[in-house]
């Protein structure tokens, strides 16, 4: 079984932004994922050893906080420095786009009680 975006993923859904209680794939925070094998790990390219990856995140903070940009970083680089595949992690906070609720999931929305009729202008794109 190969790694791939899809576990990525998986484990972001495990990281919470510091001031709304969802993770940061609903929030939709996660802008780009990329995964590059790591030809650098011992035994990288031998026939048996498991692949390692490079992994680049690209995220768009929910604001301009440092502090709580910080925690979220840390939040995301300690819960992928368990994954075996991942030999390395770098993140990229990006000012733009800029985050808007509109970025939120379906199932974010639904999570946050935000899927309600009050609610017009966030359920008009839906992703």
């Amino acid at each position: 079984m190969s790694f791939t975006e899809d576990n990525v993923i998986a484990a972001l859904r495990d990281c919470y932004d510091p001031e709304i209680p969802l993770n940061i794939v609903d929030l939709g925070l996660v802008q780009r994922i990329a995964l590059a094998p790591d030809l650098d790990v011992p035994g990288a390219g031998i026939a048996g050893v498991p692949q390692r990856h490079l992994l680049t995140l690209d995220l768009i903070p929910t604001g301009d906080d440092e502090g709580k940009q910080a925690q979220l970083t840390a939040q995301i680089q300690n819960r992928l420095a368990g994954i075996f595949e991942i030999s390395r992690t770098t993140i990229h906070l990006h000012e733009t786009p800029v985050w808007t609720p509109q970025l939120i999931s379906r199932e974010g929305r639904r999570i946050l009680k935000l899927d309600q009729p009050q609610f017009p202008i966030l359920n008009n794109r839906i992703r």
